[in-house]
């Protein structure tokens, strides 16, 4: 484990660089900085690796070059960080509310979890998803 990551902040700081810097397209340094080597998924659409979903996070990527990822809340208890988010695959998209729950070992993503909503156009509901 590098050193950059245990002094890179809190938990909670390293679960949003790492999706910042996956939404900007930079996703082979992501994992590089922010994967543990025992990483493990439970995205229901790919194989549970670490290779599979980063190949799909770097085909979306080149796929969805303006994508945009607003983060609205982040919570950090004990090894979990859990971040609410709102993503955009281009400007006039409505997107889809995304909660991602990730564990972390020694500084680094061991686990994650997403779980995504698309945003309806025109939503009952007055408060928003936000």
């Amino acid at each position: 484990m590098s050193s950059e990551n245990t002094a890179a902040g809190s938990n909670k700081e390293r679960a949003i660089s790492f999706l910042k810097q996956v939404a900007g397209g930079e996703v082979r340094g992501a994992y590089q900085k922010y994967i543990h080597p025992d990483f493990s998924h439970h995205n229901p659409y790919f194989r549970g690796d670490q290779d599979s979903l980063m190949i799909a996070m770097e085909e979306d990527a080149s796929k969805n070059p303006q994508k945009t990822l607003e983060v609205h809340r982040a919570i950090e208890e004990e090894e979990i960080v859990v971040v609410h988010s709102h993503i955009k695959q281009y400007q006039e998209d409505i997107g889809v509310a995304v909660v991602h729950m990730m564990r972390f070992e020694e500084g680094r993503i061991v686990e994650m979890w997403d779980i995504g909503q698309p945003l309806p156009e025109d939503s009952l509901n007055e408060n928003g998803a936000f």
